[in-house]
Parts: C-alpha cells; sequence; structure tokens
C-alpha cells in the first residue's frame, strides 16, 4: 500500500551520489560522503545484495591492483507507470532511472469508472511485466487527488471516481507500493527528472481540456497540504464573468482552456470539437483560431504573471495537447508575463514548451515511484 500507510525506504547517502550514473571507488565514497570505511564497506554489501548497485569495471591505478569501482544499477528492479487520460489509458514499464522499456496505449473513456478502467490498467500491467522484479507501480490521473490517500477529491471529469480507493485496488494486483497523484505533478516531476534536474525552482503548465500546474519548489514537487498545489485552473481571469463547469464563475480553465476556444471556434463557424481540432486549424494557418490561441496565452500569461511574483521560478514550462498549437500560445503567455510581472522575476526566467511530450506523466510516475523506493 501506499500513498497513505507504506513508509517511504530511508536515503541511503552512497545511493544518493550514485544515483547520477558516475561509478566511484570506495575511497571516493568516503571522501564525499565522511563515513568511514567500515561504514562505507557496510552499506555498500547491503546495496549490492538488494542489486541497487554493481560492481564497474576497474578503476586506473598508478601501480598494483587498481581500485573496485560501483555504480547504481537501473536494472535491479522495474516501475509500472500508468498515465490515464480522459480518452486514453498508457500504461509502461520502466527501469529505476525512468527509461521506458516497453508501453501500451489504448483509447479508454474515464467515465467507465474505476472497475472497468483499473481492470484494465490492471491487465496491462500483467502482461508487460511478466517475471519482472516490481518496485512499485505509479499512477497519474486526470483530476484532483488528495496526496495522502491517493484518492480522487471531487474530480470533475471522472464520474463514479470521487474518494475512490485508487491504491488499494492495485496493491490487490502489483506488489510494492501503489502511488497515485494527479497527472500535472507527474508532468512536472517527469519534465523536471528528465530535462532541468538543475533547477530547483520550475513551474509545469498543462493547457489541455483543463488547465492545470505542477509546483517544483526547492528541486522538489511541492504538493501543498492536500495535494491542491497548483490549481491555476480554477484562479479567476481579471473581467471574466463565464460559468465554469467547478461551478464558480470567470475560472482560467473556462476562459483559455483548449475546450473553451474550441466552443468559441464553433461559435464562429469553425469546425472545432477537440483540442486536436485546434491544433489542426492553426497549423493550417487559419486566423481566427491562431488569434483565439493567441489571446488565451494572454489570459493564461496574467495568471501566471502573479505566480511569478509569488513563485519565482526560474523555468515555466508549457505542457498539455494545446501546447502543440506552436508559437501562438507561447508567444501570448511571455507577452503577460513580461507585461505584468517585476523584472527581478524575469531577468532569467525562460517560458519553454514542454521537451518530454506524452512521457512526461510516465517519466514522472516512475521518478515518483524511484523516490519513494529509494528514500529520496
Amino acid at each position: 500500500m501506499a500513498n497513505e500507510s507504506a513508509p517511504a525506504a530511508e536515503p541511503d547517502p552512497l545511493l544518493r551520489l550514485l544515483l547520477d550514473g558516475e561509478p566511484r571507488t570506495r575511497n571516493q565514497l568516503m571522501d564525499l560522503t565522511g563515513l568511514a570505511r567500515s561504514t562505507v564497506t557496510g552499506r555498500l554489501e547491503v546495496l549490492l545484495a538488494q542489486e541497487y548497485v554493481a560492481p564497474y569495471e576497474a578503476a586506473e591505478s598508478t601501480g598494483g591492483r587498481p581500485p573496485a569501482r560501483f555504480r547504481f544499477n537501473p536494472s535491479a528492479r522495474q516501475v509500472l507507470a500508468a498515465d490515464v487520460g480522459a480518452t486514453h489509458l498508457t500504461v509502461a514499464l520502466t527501469d529505476l532511472s525512468g527509461l521506458i522499456i516497453d508501453s501500451v496505449t489504448t483509447p479508454h473513456n474515464i467515465a467507465e469508472g474505476p472497475e472497468t478502467v483499473l481492470a484494465e490498467l490492471a491487465a496491462h500491467g500483467h502482461r508487460l511485466l511478466g517475471n519482472g522484479r516490481l518496485a512499485g507501480t505509479g499512477v497519474g490521473l486526470p483530476g484532483p487527488v488528495e496526496h495522502l490517500t491517493g484518492r480522487p477529491n471531487h474530480p470533475p471529469i471522472m464520474p463514479g471516481w470521487d474518494s475512490y480507493d485508487v491504491v488499494g485496488r492495485l496493491s490487490r494486483e502489483f506488489a510494492g507500493p501503489v502511488l497515485v497523484d494527479n497527472d500535472v505533478n507527474l508532468m512536472a516531476l517527469g519534465e523536471h527528472t528528465g530535462r532541468y534536474a538543475e533547477v530547483e525552482h520550475l513551474l509545469f503548465v498543462k493547457v489541455a481540456t483543463g488547465i492545470g500546474a505542477g509546483v517544483i519548489s526547492g528541486g522538489r514537487l511541492h504538493r501543498g497540504a492536500q495535494g491542491a498545489a497548483g490549481d491555476i485552473g480554477h484562479i479567476q481571469a481579471p473581467g471574466h464573468t463565464e460559468l465554469c463547469r467547478c461551478g464558480n464563475t470567470g475560472c482560467l480553465e473556462a476562459i483559455a482552456s483548449a475546450a473553451a476556444i474550441a466552443a468559441r471556434l464553433r461559435a464562429a463557424g469553425l469546425p472545432a470539437e477537440t483540442s486536436q481540432d485546434v491544433v489542426e486549424l492553426i497549423r493550417a494557418g487559419n486566423p481566427i483560431a491562431t488569434q483565439a490561441v493567441r489571446q488565451a496565452g494572454r489570459e493564461i500569461g496574467t495568471v501566471l504573471a502573479a505566480c511569478v511574483s509569488l513563485l519565482n521560478p526560474s523555468v515555466i514550462v508549457i505542457g498539455g495537447s494545446l501546447s502543440q498549437a506552436g508559437d501562438s500560445l507561447l508567444a501570448g503567455i511571455r507577452e503577460a508575463i513580461y507585461a505584468r510581472s517585476l523584472p527581478l522575476a524575469t531577468t532569467a526566467l525562460q517560458v519553454v514548451a514542454s521537451g518530454t511530450g506524452r512521457d512526461a506523466p510516465l517519466r514522472g510516475a516512475a521518478a515518483m515511484v524511484q523516490q519513494y523506493v529509494l528514500g529520496l
């Protein structure tokens, strides 16, 4: 079980060092950790027995027997990572570094409910895993998730899922901890660990059917008290009163999401049912769609300007299906952020498109399990 009851592993200073992939000798590990030789030798014996660490080829020596080197072994265990979307389900098998070994994607309807969807997830997971040694399972859901329990909390597009025990259901299928989070948090974690590991403060913004954000602060995912941190889609956009599906008015999601843009384009007589339709109109050079997306970017950027003042990130990554629309969305976001934020907060600020694309939630789910299992 997890998110609630299973204790995370105790962090090991040697393993934390070796995770960068660089082989090191005992003497190097002693120098870097300040631990005694006997302590380093004892810890290495444990890690070697667990197969988290493996011997590396001998280092060069000035004479005599060359010292042994040790490295992190990402193939010691495997991770099941699942991205449960509104209309698709992707299940992947990864190693402990997040490298995707195999995956399967199938269409589905999240409204079919948790029993149907999770049974399909489990079936794919068993086929991918085979006889592999499982470290744990990470799952991303397209709605709010209470962090301590892993249960969906009043998810607007997930009928029948509210308070469902996803962790308990999947724990009956798979060994090891089961960890559940919302998909935007996992996108942020996947982007951070995959491309911006050295960045301490990062904001990942998903613009798709809905709008949400994942916050990396101090190099770690910041979820808030209950797991609701980053829910910028339901911040009120200045000057707007449109009704949102959450029941409030003027929410950013009701103004600038792909669903909201598609609705406006349909009202203008354009064929736009989905976010992909909006993207295709822009790629075809449609000026009405291009202007609508750029204006949506300005609305998003206005809200993000407040986030910049509050959080002072050094990188803002824009992902989600609408980010495939090219420069229109990014240009609008940058325009509003740089116009409304103080120079101190924007001097070195990067606003960029996601580089991990559709793999971001899978890489994030794998990273979430890795950090939990290895005590990082």
